[in-house]
C-alpha cells in the first residue's frame, strides 16, 4: 500500500512562510507526476502545483510567484515553499502522485496538513 507522508503545516500570520514536506513508502514505483493539492472548507479540492517527469511545473494562477515546488520524483520526494501567504491560503493541504500505466491511472493521496494564516 503506497503511503504519502505530509508535514510542515501549521499557522502563520500573513505575509509569512510555511514549508510542506511529503515523501513516498511503500512502494517501488516511479510516479509520473508529484503535487499539491488544497480544500478550504465548503469548498472542492483545488489543485496549487504539480510537477512531472518532464516538463515544467503548473501552478495554480492563485499562487504563482508565492509558492514554489520542488523535489525528486525518482526519489519519490516534493516539497511545496509557500512565501507571503494570505488568509486565503489556509486549506488542508494534500500530496498528491500520479502513476499511469498500460492498465490505466492510478492516483494516491497523502492524509493532509492544516495550514492555517491568521493573526
Amino acid at each position: 500500500q503506497v503511503q504519502l507522508v505530509e508535514s510542515g503545516g501549521g499557522l502563520v500570520q500573513p505575509g509569512g512562510s510555511l514549508r510542506l514536506s511529503c515523501a513516498a513508502s511503500r512502494t517501488i514505483f516511479i510516479f509520473d507526476s508529484m503535487g499539491w493539492y488544497r480544500q478550504a472548507p465548503g469548498k472542492q479540492r483545488e489543485l496549487v502545483a504539480v510537477m512531472s517527469s518532464i516538463g515544467s511545473p503548473n501552478y495554480a494562477d492563485s499562487v504563482k510567484g508565492r509558492f514554489t515546488i520542488s523535489g525528486d520524483i525518482a526519489k519519490r520526494t516534493v516539497y511545496l515553499q509557500m512565501n507571503s501567504l494570505k488568509p486565503e491560503d489556509t486549506a488542508v493541504y494534500y500530496c498528491h502522485a500520479a502513476r499511469v500505466t498500460n492498465r490505466g491511472r492510478y492516483d494516491y493521496w497523502g492524509q493532509g496538513t492544516q495550514v492555517t494564516v491568521s493573526l
